[in-house]
């Protein structure tokens, strides 16, 4: 069926806003420089897929937007807006005017799109839109199949994956206690969420005394005389699912690194392949790190916020990857990389990280990479699946958009130890990506 046909498939039938169940103080919530970062960057587009289950109040809208409400009571910035403080500075203007809540119903299926690649459409099907300043908007479309799809956008200045997650799992717990006649066990397991983010100010002066900490904001210097690809098209999406023999392969093969190592080792030696770069340029590989354990003293581990920085690794293509992949050389070498630079997220370089933005005379902007650049995000081990509302685990999660080439999303399958990747590329480039990913280690 044609996307545009879908369009037409899915109606909204109701739009309101969930505010807090009790009345919370106004207050304008201080951003720190790496929440700052964020806030041209938007809201995160996910989609949850489920399947349907048996017994009356599927996916119940009331009991939702109770649990909603409910959350909403320490997670309070997500029913604010974002505005500026007296001195022009953006903040979260804690409002208590809440999230926004749409529903929707489909005369399609939740199968003809749980497998589906990300893309502009399936963002608009089941992901609010037009929700500018709002902090957290979520959709719910109900499928003629009986199953449902959960969207939800929450914006980056509020938040990062992890927090994002610790909201899902509080959100999903309050409402399993709402079907039960117990006094709200799962949620009150549940640790509440550390706001004060001036935890994260900078230094007084300010100093950047890791020079790591700027050199992933700063372009890899190429020869000029070393003929670099030529982007070839827009970027493009595919999810490879490496399997639990797969990974656990590449994982020997790097000398049982990390899986994060290994499989990042293995995808940047594929990219550098797959884009057919020169073996005497320079790479980069970088990745966003959470940090709440490295600092000193540690942040606590629920901090409500963006509670990671960007950190990464840099060499020659030869040093990834030999001509093709036919004379490889060990893969250990690269996760070793990759484990180094994992190691040296330390509090210096996250302090130096804080001032050298507090310093720049302009925040790092999002740039288009060049194809000597890669950019791996980890989902792995975070507990996505454990959006379970009361009616069973998400038959499967997933970005529901993702346009920029260079970025790659890597998180579990399921719970089979398998590990899924999704790749933004031309298509040229994933045609050659195909089969390297899969190759014989």
């Amino acid at each position: 069926m044609e996307d545009s046909c879908m369009l037409e498939e899915v109606k909204v039938v109701e739009c309101c806003m969930v505010t807090p169940s009790e009345e919370m103080p106004r207050r304008g919530l201080w951003l720190s420089r790496l929440d700052l970062m964020m806030v041209n960057r938007g809201h995160t587009p996910n989609v949850y897929f489920y399947h349907s289950a048996s017994g009356d109040g599927f996916f119940d809208v009331a009991r939702l937007k109770a649990a909603m409400a409910k959350a909403l009571v320490p997670f309070y910035p997500l029913a604010g807006r974002l505005g500026v403080d007296g001195d022009g500075r953006p903040e979260i203007d804690c409002t208590g005017q809440g999230a926004r809540f749409v529903v929707a119903r489909s005369e399609l299926a939740a199968d003809d799109f749980s497998a589906r690649q990300p893309s502009p459409e399936l963002r608009r099907l089941f992901v609010p839109g037009d929700i500018d300043d709002v902090m957290l908007a979520v959709q719910v479309t109900f499928f003629k199949c009986g199953g449902v799809a959960l969207g939800t956008a929450l914006h980056h200045v509020a938040i990062d994956a992890l927090s994002a997650v610790h909201f899902i799992q509080t959100w999903s717990a309050f409402s399993r206690d709402g079907a039960s006649d117990g006094a709200g066990a799962a949620a009150a397991a549940l640790e509440l969420p550390w706001h004060d983010r001036t935890l994260l100010r900078a230094r007084s002066p300010p100093r950047v005394i890791n020079p790591d900490a700027l050199s992933v904001f700063l372009p890899l210097k190429n020869d000029p005389n070393i003929p670099l690809p030529e982007p070839s098209g827009a970027a493009v999406n595919e999810i490879f699912v490496l399997s639990k023999d797969h990974v656990a392969a590449l994982k020997r093969a790097c000398g049982g690194a990390s899986t994060f190592c290994a499989l990042s080792a293995h995808v940047w030696r594929c990219m550098c392949a797959a884009r057919r770069l020169p073996t005497d340029a320079e790479t980069r590989l970088t990745f966003p790190a959470n940090f709440r354990r490295s600092l000193r003293p540690p942040l606590p581990a629920r901090y409500f916020g963006n509670g990671i920085i960007m950190v990464g690794t840099a060499c020659k293509v030869r040093d990834v990857v030999a001509d093709g992949l036919e004379d490889q050389a060990p893969l250990a070498p690269v996760a070793g990389r990759i484990r180094d630079a994992v190691r040296g997220l330390d509090d210096e370089l996250v302090r130096s990280t804080i001032d050298y933005l507090e310093t720049a005379p302009t925040m790092p902007a999002a740039r288009s990479m060049p194809a000597t650049e890669l950019r791996i995000n980890s989902w792995l081990g975070m507990p996505v699946y454990d959006a379970d509302f009361g009616w069973g685990k998400p038959l499967a999660m997933q970005r529901a958009v993702q346009q920029r080439a260079g970025l790659v999303y890597l998180a579990d399958n399921g719970e089979d130890g398998g590990v899924r990747v999704l790749v933004s590329e031309p298509s040229s480039v994933l045609e050659e990506l195909r089969g390297l990913l899969y190759a014989k280690i």
